[in-house]
């Protein structure tokens, strides 16, 4: 399962929690702009803008789980198991396939308005990468700086969602999603006032009394809330190092450790966490085992060339040793 969110301080910052049992050998990958983008169904994208996120690059294609465009517009896909439908090519529609989704939208657009007025003509279709990689269960989240989207392929037909958290999970459908938060309307970051009775007098024996009530299991619905809560609530200083450490922080907040979700005979664990400075392209990560951020920027490559990079996720942990 997945936890995405937005975080705004003076920059404004995108990113996802990657939860799974194995690893498909991830990588942070730029797709500059002259890099042909290829589609199944609709015409290639010989010119776009440049992307950078983390991939699975499989036979030179760059598979994306969550990137950012050089014009500050970011996607991620979350798994959606059991709801996520397909169908099949829509004669004129845009017939796109999920594994094409990001780097579609990316390529062309620069803002949610401008990817709401294309989803209007747009179909996610049944056509797998390849019988090695089968599609996956996904819906999606598109922000920019000022709004974000949730897209989800369901039987129904497809759904756009206005999205005013800037948070997604997994399931169920979003719009029970955001019906479940009536159930935490009495959440505060503040100490809570008494309503019980009158006739009692409550100690305020502990900070974050507030927030009980708060779910803390590692569920797909409890993990929204905990994320919606904690993203909204969150301040930092407007400093790169204090809002990156703060975005962490949000992710962190619903993390999977080894140990707590049985899948089979594996655990599923964060694999990574990911934090995209949407406007200076700057995309920092850590991993399960690696508390370090490691960075990489877009614009410290060819942003006019044609050849993918690709950057293997550092797994082991750094330590440094004071003394």
């Amino acid at each position: 399962m997945c936890t995405a969110t937005n975080y705004t301080a003076k920059d404004h910052y995108f990113g996802r929690n990657l939860d799974l049992e194995f690893s498909y050998n991830e990588s942070v990958t730029i797709t500059p702009r002259n890099f042909v983008l290829p589609f199944r169904t609709v015409d290639d994208l010989r010119t776009h803008h440049a992307i950078v996120g983390m991939t699975t690059v499989a036979d030179g294609y760059p598979l994306y789980y969550d990137a950012t465009n050089e014009k500050g517009l970011s996607m991620a896909g979350l798994n959606f198991p059991d709801n996520a439908d397909y169908k099949p090519e829509t004669q004129g529609k845009d017939n796109i396939t999920p594994f094409e989704f990001i780097p579609w939208i990316l390529g062309q657009f620069e803002t949610v308005a401008q990817v709401r007025e294309a989803l209007d003509r747009l179909v996610l279709v049944d056509i797998p990468f390849s019988p090695q990689f089968p599609l996956s269960p996904l819906h999606w989240i598109v922000s920019d700086r000022q709004e974000s989207l949730t897209v989800e392929s369901v039987k129904d037909g497809l759904r756009v969602y206005d999205n005013p958290l800037g948070v997604l999970t997994n399931n169920p459908t979003f719009d029970i999603q955001m019906f479940n938060l009536n159930n935490y309307a009495s959440l505060s970051p503040s100490q809570p006032e008494t309503h019980f009775s009158k006739k009692l007098h409550f100690d305020s024996y502990s900070r974050g009394l507030g927030g009980i009530g708060m779910p803390g299991d590692l569920s797909s619905m409890s993990r929204f809330v905990k994320a919606a809560f904690t993203a909204v609530n969150s301040v930092s200083g407007e400093s790169e190092s204090e809002a990156i450490s703060q975005f962490f922080h949000i992710l962190g907040s619903v993390a999977q450790q080894r140990g707590c979700v049985e899948v089979g005979d594996r655990y599923e664990i964060t694999i990574y966490s990911s934090c995209c400075n949407t406007d200076t392209g700057v995309y920092y990560y850590t991993t399960y085992e690696n508390s370090q951020v490691t960075a990489v920027d877009m614009h410290k490559v060819d942003l006019d060339g044609d050849t993918l990079s690709s950057y293997p996720l550092l797994t082991g942990q750094s330590i440094l040793a004071q003394n």
